[in-house]
């Protein structure tokens, strides 16, 4: 097959991993072209430093002529599977006339009217499929949020990650991966930390970027065990050295954050928001209502009083192979929807 996937966001975060490894699961076997916008860059980090060199990247202009070069690529490269990442992408490509199927990953949620367009949509979570509006007259396939599994580390490079952080021996090392942003509710597990100043032995340690940096840094009062160092490119190892991870936002479709801590055997709180929910029901952890930092606060202190101790979690079903191997079934059975004739008409549609 031919495969294009189209990815008009900046920086690396939780949908750019996931675009990533699809791409490189599936150049082994496919053609493969990835089409980003041509600032794809944030903070340093991008999108394009995580694809295998056998995917052919190809930037489109960020504002000017986008849609142009987008239809021209698709025309030139004649892909069999256009595969869209997010709402701008998907947008974009609904407007292209093509004989390509076009698929859309619901990185967040059905949350526009070219989702219409789409003759599949990719839905990582169960609440996005029950949320399908009726009249979409496409395929949903229900995937498991990739995962490619992470090397387990030696006691001697966890104690040195967590030295490297500033961990003392015997502290209890809190940690939490993601934008920082308003959605993201890092200020809820800031607020319950500090709700505990009896407990000196917790750090907290919460690795990423975002608009909210500085309002956090300035939540936590100057408490020394809170920490914000920013992005980590090892972070998937540093899940190894967390007694503990915190994922406390307002929304989530399905935190791959989630899934590498569970990856890493590491014991997960989470908020109930719908994706967390699903995971922890799947896979275990303790859950407190969305912004309830008191809630927190008591779980956080009964994780320190009783360790839970780390544990091996069954993803089987989320490693990047078995994902793939899933995709590329719906990719066919798109295609061969596509080519099967109507009734009563004698070509295909």
């Amino acid at each position: 097959m031919k495969i294009l996937h189209v990815l008009l966001s900046r920086g690396f975060a939780g949908s750019e991993r996931s675009t990533a490894e699809s791409c490189n699961a599936q150049c082994v076997r496919h053609e493969l072209v990835l089409a980003v916008r041509d600032d794809h860059r944030k903070g340093g980090a991008s999108v394009v430093d995580h694809v295998d060199p056998r995917v052919r990247v190809v930037a489109l202009p960020r504002l000017l002529l986008t849609q142009w070069k987008l239809a021209r690529l698709v025309r030139d490269f004649g892909p069999d599977v256009i595969h869209c990442h997010l709402r701008r992408s998907t947008r974009l490509v609904s407007r292209i006339e093509t004989a390509a199927v076009k698929v859309s990953t619901l990185h967040i949620g059905f949350n526009g009217r070219h989702f219409h367009g789409m003759d599949g949509l990719v839905c990582n979570a169960r609440w996005q499929i029950a949320q399908l509006p009726p009249e979409f007259k496409g395929v949903a396939h229900k995937a498991n949020n990739s995962l490619l599994p992470q090397r387990r580390l030696p006691a001697d490079a966890v104690a040195a990650l967590r030295a490297g952080l500033g961990a003392q021996p015997g502290d209890f090392v809190v940690g939490g991966v993601g934008r920082l942003a308003h959605v993201k509710g890092w200020d809820t597990l800031i607020d319950a930390v500090r709700a505990l100043p009896q407990l000196a032995q917790v750090k907290v340690f919460i690795f990423g970027q975002g608009s909210d940096e500085a309002a956090l840094k300035a939540r936590t009062g100057g408490d020394p065990r809170i920490a914000l160092p920013g992005f980590r490119p090892d972070v998937k190892d540093l899940y190894q050295a967390f007694d503990v991870f915190v994922c406390p936002s307002r929304f989530e479709p399905l935190p791959r954050v989630m899934l590498e801590a569970l990856d890493a055997g590491t014991p997960v709180i989470a908020s109930d928001a719908d994706g967390c929910r699903e995971l922890i029901e799947d896979y275990g952890g303790d859950l407190f209502p969305i912004g309830d930092a008191a809630a927190l606060a008591a779980l956080l202190a009964d994780h320190v009083a009783r360790p839970r101790g780390r544990r091996e979690v069954d993803l089987a079903a989320h490693h990047v192979d078995a994902a793939n191997a899933a995709m590329e079934a719906f990719y066919q059975r798109l295609l061969a929807r596509r080519r099967a004739p109507l009734p009563g008409r004698p070509g295909g549609r």
